[in-house]
């Protein structure tokens, strides 16, 4: 028996893959591409998600393939400077296309000994109280421990489950591709300056070698956007809304996206569990898309391989559903008032005039840039210190930056104090001795994933919260 399968091959499956493999958990990625497809839907990573990457030692990686664009206020493509004090050690923007992203994340999963298996498609499961029995589009039956839905807005496992998907269907569609262009660089750059005036929802920007990434609004909204547009479609929509097609030719790939917004209501069903696009989909507005995915992943690893090795509190599978679902909840919120303040009609325009010059007060900027690149999230972990529930940053200790001990995804028990003691949970946390100028507590117990779950400096009080988080001490 397979300890976990993961239906999808995407970013957030080879995210929750490589996760497992750092506890040793055996994983099978199912994808039913035999091919990756080259399609870039996702252009970068906002600061939480480097931050993830640097906790598991890939930052570097990322940076050799992307590029770094200072971070500022961006709320609904409101341009602003970037806010002071901003908590983090990396205040950029990395652009990289989801190409790239979904390689390195597969090179990581596959290093760490993750099976991936392409052109296998999963149409059936069931499952009872010792595992989970996935089917194959060929006919072939597996099974596993645990099942993870990674597979995107038109999830099969979704479905499969009954898990309802409720929200608003798509209003609005938009055509995008990669495609070459007879225009030149300045007739594009005039032609989209002028048409963003009164149509956000429009671009032509170049992506390298001759390419340009063209979207473009559609005319309708098509009741299956997995059929993709063809090159005389997308001419004749850049004629209508540009007033030229710029000689479009030669497309490396068409597609479509809606901006349909839904909320899984359940992540989990017993054994099979829901992360990224399968659990909540939402208009591309403020790029979170695969962030949202990639940091579910990163909640939900290192808590399924604790139940998997059998030393999970009774509670803490569940805490990836009570903690992930309400950040997609918010997430969702944020997308449905962007859209709104993106619309060309007096109303919403007037409400983005407004919303522009309170984003000219740092407070109101620096919130909005937090929500978005999910900096300022807080798990409820219930009452107590102030930062108990937040990401710690990437902070200088005297033996080198935080984050390069956080590489093995075990729990960390930072302690300035000297007189602390993990004893009991070796083999789950690690325990750094050391100071730093600019954490100021005495100690703080960091889960794998970097949250801050206990603050103090008090022994028996440690060792009151180890079990919440970490389950019973070995002996």
């Amino acid at each position: 028996m397979i300890d976990v399968i993961v239906a999808g091959g995407g970013p957030t499956g080879l995210m929750l893959a490589g996760e497992l493999r750092l506890h040793g958990v055996q994983v099978l990625v199912l994808e039913k591409d035999t091919e990756p497809t080259g399609q870039v839907r996702s252009l970068g990573l906002h600061v939480r998600s480097v931050e993830v990457m640097d906790q598991r030692g890939l930052l570097e990686r990322f940076l050799a393939l992307g590029k770094q664009h200072p971070i500022g206020g961006f709320f609904a493509g409101i341009v602003k400077p970037r806010p002071e004090q901003l908590d983090t050690a990396h205040p950029y923007t990395l652009g990289i296309p989801q190409n790239l992203t979904e390689r390195l994340l597969l090179e990581h999963a596959v290093h760490l000994g993750a099976e991936i298996r392409r052109g296998a498609e999963l149409i059936g499961l069931s499952q009872d109280r010792d595992g989970v029995t996935v089917e194959l589009s060929d006919g072939t039956r597996l099974r596993s421990r645990y099942l993870v839905g990674c597979d995107g807005g038109r999830s099969t496992v979704r479905k499969l489950l009954g898990i309802e998907f409720p929200g608003e269907p798509a209003r609005s569609e938009w055509l995008l591709g990669e495609m070459e262009l007879t225009a030149t660089p300045e007739v594009v750059l005039a032609v989209m300056t002028e048409v963003r005036k009164t149509e956000k929802g429009f671009g032509a920007g170049p992506s390298g070698d001759g390419i340009y990434r063209v979207v473009v609004p559609a005319e309708t909204v098509v009741e299956d956007r997995s059929v993709p547009p063809t090159l005389e479609e997308f001419k004749q929509r850049l004629n209508v809304v540009a007033g030229t097609d710029f000689g479009v030719h030669s497309p490396r790939w068409l597609s479509r996206f809606g901006d349909a917004t839904r909320l899984a209501d359940r992540y989990r069903v017993d054994r099979v569990l829901l992360a990224g696009d399968a659990a909540h989909v939402h208009p591309p507005m403020g790029g979170q898309g695969l962030n949202l995915g990639v940091q579910d992943a990163f909640n939900l690893g290192w808590k399924l391989a604790a139940e998997i090795d059998g030393w999970a509190p009774e509670e803490l599978l569940d805490s990836y559903e009570s903690e992930r679902r309400p950040v997609a909840d918010d997430a969702l919120n944020s997308t449905r008032v962007q859209s709104e303040l993106m619309s060309a009609t007096p109303g919403p325009q007037s409400v983005r005039r407004l919303l522009s010059e309170l984003m000219d007060l740092d407070e109101v900027n620096r919130y909005l840039t937090e929500k978005i690149t999910a900096i300022g999230i807080r798990y409820d972990l219930g009452a107590g210190h102030e930062l108990l529930g937040r990401r710690l940053r990437d902070i200088e200790l005297k033996r080198g930056r935080l984050y390069s001990f956080l590489h093995g995804g075990r729990g960390l028990l930072l302690d300035q104090t000297g007189r602390l003691s993990v004893a009991g949970w070796a083999d789950r946390i690690d325990h750094i001795v050391d100071v730093s100028d600019e954490l100021a507590v005495p100690a703080v117990l960091l889960r794998p994933d970097g949250y801050i779950a206990w603050v103090g400096d008090d022994q028996q009080d440690l060792l009151g919260s180890l079990p919440d988080w970490f389950g019973a001490p070995t002996n």
